[in-house]
């Protein structure tokens, strides 16, 4: 009887990953969620930038940073406790909650301006859908199809943003924002019922059901549990604070960079749309095609001194540019300086051991959400100390901001930040074992997550299911 029980168990779980069967769950379901969710925010990047102005006028930077801020570090608070909750529940209730809450401010664009931005800073809370998404792909894909199926999630995404900016800017021009705000909610909703009528759940009923009252530890729901075990390890904290002052400035940048196109560098909506399309597509390129080539013939390290690179002269062509031309040219360095993460991430696999790799990953994913919170708000604040604000332009007159000797202020700081992550990198040795250090805290890690383990034999670790994230994530979007 035993034996066919186990042979039964064995059957759920192969139907489930082997996308046959009952549940018939496909990374698709998950590729088609993620489009649908970023597409609809793209629509909305040039009406975003209006309704910014004209709520903040005064402190335009500083408010949008501490509204992307305090989303960003909401998320990074509660990812860790939905993901946990997701292992016992399963992902599609997790999954709708998600995307509901995502994109519930979408209407308020146009109802009430200032609920619309409380409101996204609310949303930072459930605005975790990436994380859900990458355990539902976990639960579908044997572990050497992991890593591709993440890549087609976040190519997915920068396919979103390649053409729904240019699409709301062409729909804003000629029909004005009222019908671009409306097609986004319509494609939200079509979103929402796709997941509720469409997408299957990825864990079997089963091993849900044996997970049913099993405890949530604090150590699974604290987010910053992963970010206490820096230490234990030469190797892991020079990888961990290479990703914080590299990843701090990219996430600052991209909460505030459309800003600063539109009004530092006097970009209109049509180029801010064809220069996002532009950075997707090369990204696309970049981390498809001169990723894979440059892993196979100079190895992670040196990859990852080139991405560290190539954002270094991004960041300080950002900072002392005043042209436009110059912007598109380092808007093609920025598209090859998103190799950095994948080959960190690539780096940290090869060298953690197999018991450790939840562990590791989940080091970096809480070190880049922290980011998330903490990177849009320092640049608000840089931007706001130096005076670079969204002041009324007419025609025929030219900015105050031409008066500074530095147009991008918080640019500069990013370099600076930067040149510290190469400078650290280049300490990070080739071959390195993160399980040769044995202490008690790893048996402790380890051992809790056999239990885990044990406790629910599909639940996949958060950590593990966040261990890749979309690198051209605009957290302004």
């Amino acid at each position: 009887m035993n034996r066919e029980k186990s042979a039964t168990e064995a059957n759920d779980i192969m139907l489930v990953r082997g996308s046959h069967g009952r549940g018939r769950a496909r990374v698709t379901h998950a590729v088609v969620v993620i489009f649908l969710e970023f597409f609809a925010w793209g629509l909305l990047t040039t009406p975003m930038l209006t309704v910014l102005h004209k709520t903040f006028p005064q402190h335009t930077f500083l408010m949008n940073g501490l509204v992307q801020g305090v989303k960003g570090f909401l998320s990074f608070l509660s990812a860790p406790l939905i993901g946990a909750l997701s292992d016992i529940w399963g992902r599609k209730s997790f999954l709708l909650m998600t995307v509901f809450f995502t994109c519930a401010p979408i209407p308020f664009m146009k109802i009430s301006p200032w609920w619309y931005f409380a409101l996204i800073s609310v949303s930072g809370i459930f605005a975790v859908t990436f994380s859900v998404i990458f355990a539902y792909v976990a639960d579908i894909t044997e572990e050497h199809e992991r890593s591709t199926a993440y890549g087609l999630v976040s190519a997915t995404f920068a396919a979103s943003l390649v053409t729904s900016p240019a699409i709301g800017d062409f729909l804003s021009a000629k029909y004005g924002d009222s019908l671009v705000v409306l097609v986004a909610t319509v494609v939200a909703v079509v979103d929402i019922a796709f997941v509720f009528f469409v997408v299957p759940e990825s864990l079997p009923d089963k091993m849900r059901l044996t997970s049913w009252g099993f405890p949530i530890s604090w150590e699974q729901a604290d987010p910053f549990a992963s970010l206490r075990r820096v230490g234990k390890d030469s190797t892991v904290l020079l990888i961990c604070v290479t990703v914080f002052l590299s990843y701090l400035p990219e996430a600052g940048q991209y909460s505030s960079f459309f800003l600063y196109l539109r009004q530092v560098i006097e970009f209109s909506p049509a180029a801010i749309a064809g220069f996002i399309a532009m950075v997707g597509i090369l990204s696309i390129v970049a981390q498809t095609l001169f990723l894979s080539v440059l892993m196979r013939t100079i190895g992670n390290k040196n990859t990852v001194l080139m991405g560290l690179s190539f954002q270094l002269f991004q960041l300080a062509w950002y900072s002392f540019g005043s042209e436009p031309w110059m912007m598109w040219a380092a808007g093609t360095v920025a598209a090859m300086s998103s190799i950095t993460f994948p080959a960190i991430s690539a780096l940290v696999s090869h060298s953690a051991a197999p018991d450790q790799q939840g562990v590791a990953q989940g080091m970096i994913t809480g070190i880049r959400g922290l980011c998330n919170g903490l990177g849009p708000a320092l640049y608000g604040f840089i931007f706001f100390v130096f005076h670079v604000e969204l002041d009324p332009v007419s025609e025929g007159t030219t900015p105050n901001t031409e008066k500074l000797m530095v147009p991008g202020p918080p640019f500069l700081f990013g370099a600076c930040a930067v040149l510290f992550a190469l400078l650290v990198a280049v300490f990070i040795p080739d071959h390195h074992q993160l399980g040769d250090t044995k202490n008690s805290s790893t048996c402790k890690s380890t051992s809790s997550i056999a239990h885990a383990q044990n406790s629910s034999p599909l639940a996949t670790s958060p950590s593990d299911a966040e261990d890749i994230e979309p690198l051209l994530q605009d957290s302004s979007l």
